[in-house]
Formats: C-alpha cells, structure tokens, sequence
C-alpha cells in the first residue's frame, strides 16, 4: 500500500513543479466515500499520525489561565462571551478546543451553538480534562498536535497530512495511518471508498492507485 501512496506522491510533485507556488502548500489526504450516508452513518475518529502534519491552535476552558495553550477563557470569563459574532471568530481562530469537564455543562450553553455544528465542541475522546494541572495540559497538547481528525460531515473528506516539503517518506506515512484506522470504521471497508486521493492546496488531486 505504501507504494501505491507514493507514487501518486510523486506524480502530485510533478504536476505542482510545473507551477510552482511561492508559499509552501499543504498535502492532503481525500477520501471519497459512497454507499454511506452521513446522515445517518457516523464517522468519528482522532487518528495518531506519525508525525505532525501541521500547526494546531489550542483554545482552552479552564478554572483558572494557563500558559500551555494559545488561548485560555477562564470560567469566570465564559459568561461574557455573549456576542455571537465573538463566538464565530473565536472558533474561526482556533483549530481545537478543549475545557474542564466540570465547565462542560456551561460551555454546551454557552458555545454550543457555535462549536457543535462545526465539530469543535471539546470532545471526551480528546478534549476533556478532568483536572487542571501542568502535567496534564502538556500531555493533551502534545497528543493533540500528533493526531488528526476525521468527521465525515459530507461524503468527501479532507484530511492535512502534512505540508509538501516534508520527506515522502513521512507524508506517505501518515496518509497510511489514517487510511488504516478509517477502513475498518467503514460498514463495508474499501468498497465504501469511491476513490481516494492525494493534492495540494493549489493542485488537482491525485487519484491513489490500489493494486
């Protein structure tokens, strides 16, 4: 399987040499489901990727500020979030959310709204603290810049794998974990998948070849 990846890696290096962008694009993973359907089908997972494919900004609710993550509302802080609009760019700016599950009762009123339908709502898979102390909030940092998330809103799914200059080796990877750990979360496996495919922020994808 790690052949088949990385050839259609470098056949997506050829296409993108012959327009070069002047910013560094990110590779990512599409998956192209059919015969599911995600209304009512569920597909939910958080992935362990080899090695980290990007920046992740962390934005946390706690009892009290913390330093370990990009951005911290404090509990005494929540109920001042009141103005949606707020709300909307707060979850535009930040690619994961995490809390207290003592405050997740007031974080589902509070943000709910906003976090639910965009899947950023502080899940207990990853996500949950049950307490506040240094050594924890490092831990769940750590694992949450290792690992990707898959959440099938729609039947075709975009997962960064990483950015292009990293090796082929790592990027191959990684789009290998992930494949491994959706396939067996398919009802019917790989005939679930219409296709599956590799591209560049600014590409045409690459469709992946099985054998």
């Amino acid at each position: 399987m790690k052949e088949e990846f990385l050839q259609a890696l470098q056949d997506l290096r050829k296409i993108s040499a012959e327009k070069p962008r002047k910013f560094e694009q990110t590779v990512d993973l599409i998956l192209n489901l059919r015969d599911f359907d995600v209304r009512k089908q569920s597909l939910n997972l958080f992935v362990p990727m080899p090695h980290k494919a990007k920046d992740v900004r962390i934005c946390a609710f706690l009892e009290r500020q913390s330093k370990n993550f990009d951005f911290c509302i404090t509990k005494a802080e929540i109920e001042g979030w009141q103005n949606k609009k707020d709300v909307k760019k707060l979850v535009k700016d930040y690619d994961f959310f995490v809390s207290l599950a003592s405050l997740m009762p007031k974080i589902a009123t509070q943000f709910g709204r906003v976090l639910g339908p965009v899947g950023k709502m502080p899940s207990p898979q990853l996500g949950v603290l049950a307490s506040q102390d240094e050594a924890r909030e490092k831990e769940l940092v750590e694992k949450i810049r290792g690992m990707a998330r898959i959440k099938a809103k729609e039947p075709s799914i975009k997962i960064a794998i990483g950015k292009e200059k990293m090796p082929d080796e790592e990027l191959v990877e990684n789009a290998v974990a992930i494949y491994n750990a959706v396939l067996p979360a398919l009802p019917k496996g790989r005939d679930n998948f219409r296709s599956v495919m590799l591209k560049f922020t600014m590409s045409k994808p690459v469709k992946i070849k099985f054998k």
